[in-house]
């Protein structure tokens, strides 16, 4: 479809057909035409000879304006004008209440939790790795851990349940954004779909971060940024604030697909690329809420942060001893992700693991804990009372 430029006078347009049975098919419309308007779009679009009364054209140009032109050009003109409100065909409706699927997938991971130093196939820089050798699974006993929210490039492949609903215009019906309600430590999410920026890179970190999002066919892409430091793999494994997260999401039937590729400039040598298979529930039952409450433990002292020193980890070749995996591969890096890499496997050497005792926690021997008046908040533990022991939080606690 073709829509001229002309004399103010009248507004022309011309829709060519393919060619049939040898004649070319040609339709045109226009409203308010003089003659001298009619002659310069003749000359216009089929040229002066084509043009003329004895030829196809001509004789299908003279017919066209002998008819009751007004009558074909309203009802044309208007859905012409009308298409572009139409919002575009390939958006897929997302909305509905979706369950992870741990149970077919990643199980090992996603459901009871990597091993320790199991750093497999993960893009991880040097600085990644050695806080994943330094974590202590004791961590997450202090307060500030034990709710730790799972940040957006990991909370789909957690214990997983969403429900999506879409906020439109009530005018045009245009899409404003898409809601996400997580009941994960009762996360929810905004996806702008109104083209809106991003906002200062000193504007406020969330766990969800801000996330805008787009149409490509019929898969949504989405762009999220200002995310709070969490983690890439979970427990032991670190993501910066500086994190992009683009997702993708392609939905065939009741199964949604969460594609992932998450940039960290801090703890990733390259992109990090995750997915998960997430599955429509037929019920609109939908529980949002996730009862987390922090308590002081009182395992030990006020302050005392559970860790490994460089070099001090006892269990850093315990997981590749028991697949009977070369130490280097369970240490993780970019290198990993590409096949070539199997032949060097094939030339390092199996690991062995020799089981000793953990360090104490994060110091060369145990602090006492601060006085307190008996029974009172701060006392030392009874040996035999509640936690304390090495299998509390995983080894060495």
């Amino acid at each position: 479809m073709r829509l001229m430029t002309l004399p103010p006078e009248f507004i022309t347009i011309l829709i060519r057909c393919p060619e049939l049975a040898g004649r070319a098919g040609v339709l045109v419309v226009c409203i308010n035409c003089k003659s001298t308007a009619r002659n310069e779009l003749r000359h216009r679009f089929f040229g002066r000879d084509n043009g003329a009364a004895g030829s196809d054209l001509g004789r299908a140009y003279h017919q066209m304006f002998s008819a009751g032109r007004t009558a074909l050009v309203l009802p044309f003109l208007l859905a012409v004008l009308l298409i572009p409100s139409v919002p575009a065909f390939a958006q897929i409706d997302f909305t509905g209440v979706w369950n992870g699927n741990t149970n077919a997938e990643d199980g090992p991971e996603r459901a009871a939790g990597p091993s320790l130093v199991e750093f497999l196939g993960l893009p991880i820089n040097d600085q990644a790795r050695q806080w994943g050798l330094a974590y202590r699974p004791g961590r997450l006993s202090l307060p500030e851990h034990q709710c730790q929210v799972h940040a957006i490039h990991y909370i789909h492949r957690g214990p997983f349940a969403a429900r999506i609903w879409e906020e439109r215009d009530p005018v045009t019906h245009q899409l404003i954004a898409i809601h996400e309600a997580i009941s994960t430590y009762e996360q929810k999410r905004t996806i702008w779909m109104d083209g809106r920026p991003h906002p200062s890179a000193n504007a406020p970190h969330t766990w969800m971060g801000f996330s805008t999002g787009v149409w490509n066919g019929n898969m949504l892409t989405v762009t999220t940024t200002h995310v709070k430091h969490a983690w890439h793999r979970r427990e032991n494994l670190p993501s910066s604030d500086e994190v992009t997260v683009i997702e993708h999401w392609v939905r065939n039937g009741n199964v949604w697909t969460h594609i992932s590729v998450t940039e960290d400039p801090i703890f990733l040598a390259e992109p990090l690329i995750k997915s998960e298979d997430l599955t429509l529930n037929a019920s609109p039952n939908f529980n949002p809420f996730w009862p987390c409450e922090s308590i002081e433990e009182g395992e030990r002292a006020r302050g005392q942060v559970p860790h490994y020193l460089p070099g001090t980890n006892p269990w850093v070749a315990e997981y590749a001893a028991i697949h009977k995996l070369p130490q280097e591969v369970t240490l993780g890096g970019p290198e990993q992700m590409y096949p070539e890499y199997r032949n060097r496997m094939k030339t390092l050497p199996v690991a062995v693991f020799e089981e000793k005792a953990p360090p104490s926690v994060g110091t060369s021997s145990t602090p006492t804990p601060p006085a307190a008046p008996a029974g009172g908040r701060g006392a030392a533990p009874p040996a035999a009372g509640r936690g304390g022991g090495a299998g509390r939080g995983g080894r060495g606690n």
